[in-house]
């Protein structure tokens, strides 16, 4: 067994490092070069015959993105991975480089817009069909297998409506039908939950949330079974997806303070949670770790936190949710989440714009539904601004 696997997540996060240089660095230094040099010929067309492991260009080689990639292995407990430019750039490559024209993906149907867009609007260009399932209707999902259904993609907990799917019988479902498991494990992060653990053969991220932490950077990443990577790596190694060493490098140091980050995220979310239920303009409110939560039981029995987002139907809908937003004081109003700063957002008229109304309230996404993004500021100050925003929206 590699040593690094009998050691503890946080440890793993931070002393999982690129082999040291003759400087002898403490710190992995960014190698900001786009290709590599061969000591001879015969090296060189050893590597590109991929008979010899070794940097050969940073579209698809580069000491950074391999240590970021061989952390976040280790955190999910996966065989392989590859790291991209952007959470929907993992997505799609894990799509394109597994699916062959007249396959079927079912899906759930609670998902961020831009996969939906792929699901619906993208894939379909190369014949590769799609049914969504209903997360409150899991008796449904084994009858919405196709004889040409390759892959079930689900993310738990879901952005925006934080709905929580049972990995372990999702799981078994994919077995029993020898299906490829896709989780986007986004929203909760390898701290909080591992979907490998439960049967899933791939996970993807946007490792611009909660794995930077801090909105700097963008990028993805995917990781799962070694034979399904391989797939994936000659994909993008192909058609160029790739992460920036720069960004490597700062994702992979992010990593390091992923668990504090984590802890205090979760912790400020469930004290938001519980003062925001009794609040008289919140007419509901989601949390995976309130007791309230439809799907409670299942979100104790697979995480560990209830993480940082926290969503909520504003009681006036539409008209209070921006009144809502424009009020904030401190809090942020940007296109992102898991940053230290914590985030307000309208899905239905950015993130999940490009649905129908229709199609939005299918899924939960209500005229009145506020995402909010808890930081890591102190809880008072917190809770303080979104309660006066709550009180000058009425």
């Amino acid at each position: 067994m590699n040593k690094n696997k009998m050691k503890k997540f946080e440890t793993n996060a931070i002393r999982t490092q690129a082999e040291r240089t003759t400087n002898r660095e403490h710190s992995v230094p960014m190698y900001l070069t786009s290709s590599f040099t061969f000591d001879d010929a015969e090296q060189m067309r050893a590597m590109f015959a991929d008979e010899l492991e070794g940097n050969i260009y940073s579209r698809f080689t580069n000491p950074n993105s391999t240590e970021f990639v061989d952390k976040m292995c280790l955190l999910e407990g996966a065989e392989a991975g590859y790291a991209t430019a952007s959470g929907m750039a993992a997505i799609f490559a894990s799509f394109m480089a597994l699916l062959k024209s007249g396959d079927h993906i079912l899906a759930a149907s609670s998902i961020f817009g831009s996969t939906h867009t792929v699901l619906t609007k993208l894939l379909p260009k190369w014949n590769i069909e799609h049914t969504y399932a209903y997360i409150n209707k899991p008796e449904s999902w084994e009858q919405l297998i196709q004889k040409n259904t390759k892959m079930i993609f689900v993310e738990t907990p879901s952005n925006p409506g934080l709905d929580i799917i049972d990995l372990e019988w999702l799981g078994k479902l994919a077995n029993k039908h020898s299906l490829i498991l896709n989780v986007d494990n986004c929203f909760a992060t390898p701290y909080i939950q591992r979907p490998i653990e439960f049967g899933a053969h791939l996970v993807t991220h946007s490792a611009t949330k909660y794995i930077d932490g801090q909105g700097r950077v963008l990028g993805g990443i995917v990781v799962g079974k070694k034979e399904l990577i391989k797939e994936i790596y000659t994909f993008c190694r192909s058609t160029g997806p790739s992460l920036s060493p720069f960004n490597a490098w700062t994702l992979s140091k992010s990593l390091e303070t992923l668990a504090v980050r984590m802890e205090r995220h979760s912790q400020n979310a469930l004290q938001l949670a519980t003062a925001l239920e009794k609040n008289a303009a919140v007419e509901k409110l989601k949390y995976p770790l309130l007791p309230s939560h439809p799907q409670f039981a299942i979100a104790k029995r697979q995480m560990s936190l209830g993480g940082g987002i926290v969503s909520f139907e504003m009681v006036g809908g539409i008209n209070s949710g921006r009144k809502f937003l424009d009020a904030l004081q401190m809090c942020s109003l940007t296109a992102n989440l898991g940053d230290t700063r914590t985030i307000a957002t309208h899905p239905a008229s950015t993130t999940h714009a490009k649905l129908t109304e229709e199609e939005r309230l299918a899924v939960g996404i209500t005229p009145g539904l506020v995402r909010i993004s808890v930081g890591l500021e102190n809880i008072y100050d917190i809770v303080s601004d979104i309660e006066q925003a709550l009180l000058n929206s009425k």
